[in-house]
């Protein structure tokens, strides 16, 4: 299904004044690009794409004085008649009635910014690029664990609510517990958050649902984070072979990018939030370019090197 967001929401989470065209709230956008009707109000509309939110600022603004009266409210009347999702006015843009007449006629919403061009132009694509993205939903739960965004999967019933609890008492912050709703901003990058609903709880069974910011403070929770290692669950498997040194890095994949993925196997008497946070600071180091598993293995084909050599002087 394609991703869309309501002119209402947008208006809403970007704090954009409603100028005009309040009947056409409603009205969804499913482009995340911008168009700048530069060629469009010189009377060219070859290219015109009426999926696009219209940014009108400074410069659009003033060339459209160049022309007559007549002309301006002609092309006007011809770009809002396309019915674009929404018109967009940067701060110093001053709105002319034929604007709004046409807006209030064709129900097209004309939203107000306070912010110039430029950064106006760069938080409408950054929210309308993340809100549209593909996205799926992953059972587990996301922890930012000394800033690095570590999400935690395994079979229900595992532990992986517990051992969130355990970290965030450790004053490691959560995302979401339960569900995750992840996205990729571009490739390489996966930003994992909770569905509006589950926000700053964790579900502990046999104790039920925790308010983790009315617990442990607001510092304990945030709303999205880069994910950056996966952590798998799994009950001891007596004939299965574990990796001991950690030199082979195993990965797991989400739209089209590659994350570091570690199997920590349960049994009785293991921390199992001292191993994810361990594991977690390991990856961390690897990405600063320290690999212990490799420094050791080095160290050791050294030593071995070394005492051939002293056997055969």
């Amino acid at each position: 299904m394609e991703n869309s967001i309501s002119i209402k929401k947008l208006a809403s989470d970007l704090e954009l004044e409603v100028i005009a065209g309040s009947t056409g709230l409603k009205r969804r956008v499913k482009a995340e690009m911008l168009n700048r009707p530069g060629v469009e109000l010189a009377g060219f509309y070859d290219f015109y794409d009426q999926e696009r939110i219209l940014l009108i600022g400074s410069k659009e603004a003033s060339f459209l004085k160049l022309f007559s009266p007549h002309i301006q409210k002609e092309r006007v009347d011809r770009i809002v008649s396309e019915q674009p999702p929404a018109i967009v006015f940067s701060t110093n843009v001053e709105i002319t009635q034929d604007f709004i007449d046409a807006a209030n006629l064709y129900e097209v919403p004309i939203l107000k910014s306070s912010l110039r061009t430029t950064p106006l132009n760069s938080r409408l694509y950054s929210y309308l690029h993340s809100g549209l993205a593909p996205r799926m939903s992953v059972h587990g739960v996301l922890v930012d664990i000394h800033g690095l965004g570590t999400l935690i999967i395994g079979k229900s019933g595992i532990g992986k609510s517990e051992t969130a609890l355990e970290l965030i008492k450790r004053g490691h912050i959560l995302i979401s517990d339960d569900r995750v709703d992840i996205f990729e901003t571009s490739p390489g990058v996966i930003i994992g958050n909770a569905p509006k609903i589950l926000e700053r709880y964790i579900e502990i069974r046999g104790i039920g649902i925790v308010d983790i910011v009315s617990m442990f403070g607001a510092g304990s929770y945030r709303e999205n984070k880069k994910i950056r290692l996966v952590v798998e669950l799994e009950h001891w498997k007596k004939d299965k072979v574990y990796d001991r040194l950690g030199i082979e890095t195993e990965t797991t994949k989400f739209f089209n990018t590659e994350i570091p993925k570690i199997i920590i196997p349960i049994l009785p008497g293991r921390n199992t939030a001292t191993l994810v946070e361990s594991a977690a600071m390991n990856q961390k180091l690897k990405y600063l370019g320290h690999n212990a598993a490799l420094e050791l293995t080095e160290a050791v084909a050294k030593a071995a090197m070394q005492k051939e050599e002293d056997d055969e002087e």
